[in-house]
């Protein structure tokens, strides 16, 4: 049989979930495993406050747990990594948020990296979770183009949504000091090389980020290591 990752796009919206799965082609090779983006029904159509972060937690794992066997490895696709940790408890297959692994793949691509929001109440979370990580001397700035998740890919809105993610590119490395930019949204992925052409710095797609390193860890065959929550006596 051949490996399988499962890409979990957390929001309901699967015109989002397309946009990820047209991003995976780069990462589909003969021999390679199979790499499924799945939509979670249950989620609201765009993940965009620490309210919807929350509510996920529950179907995403259920989802996880339904996959189960039928999976190698699984990506959690919103730039949150909502129920990143639950996730990990709930499977012995690896799990990676998109987030995580976009700032990881970022620091060995630059030494400053800057984060394109979609929204400015993101920017917390972003801080937050950057924080968390002890990383906050590598990021160079966090800007909000001020378009949700669902406008991101709305009918006649490309080229806008293009121009905007490149003005706030622009001012993350000319104004913050960033020699390499993430895409703070999933749903971002078809804008990425328009954004490297027209930037000249590294781009990262974290879900591209993701499912590269899901791709490693099949490969080589890791495993998760559930948090114990035995006592030790």
């Amino acid at each position: 049989m051949p490996e399988r990752i499962v890409v979990i796009n957390p929001n309901s919206s699967v015109d989002v979930t397309a946009g990820i799965d047209a991003a995976m082609a780069p990462l589909r090779f003969a021999d390679g495993p199979t790499i499924d983006c799945l939509t979670l029904a249950e989620g609201p159509p765009g993940i965009e406050c620490q309210r919807h972060v929350d509510g996920v937690v529950e179907p995403l794992c259920d989802l996880i747990e339904r996959e189960g066997n039928r999976a190698d490895a699984f990506v959690v696709a919103c730039f949150s990594d909502p129920g990143l940790h639950s996730a990990r408890e709930t499977t012995d297959r690896p799990v990676m948020g998109i987030s995580e692994s976009g700032i990881t793949t970022a620091l060995t691509l630059g030494e400053r990296f800057g984060i394109i929001a979609i929204l400015p109440a993101g920017i917390s979370r972003h801080r937050r979770y950057i924080r968390q990580m002890g990383l906050e001397s590598r990021l160079a700035g966090d800007r909000a183009i001020g378009v949700g998740v669902t406008g991101l890919n709305a009918e006649g809105a490309t080229d806008a949504v293009e121009e905007r993610m490149q003005e706030i590119g622009r001012q993350l490395i000319e104004e913050d000091g960033a020699d390499v930019l993430i895409m703070g949204c999933a749903g971002m992925a078809r804008y990425r090389h328009a954004l490297e052409d027209s930037l000249g710095v590294p781009v990262i797609d974290p879900s591209q980020a993701a499912v590269g390193q899901a791709i490693t860890a099949v490969r080589l065959g890791y495993t998760n290591n559930k948090t114990n929550t035995k006592t030790n006596t």
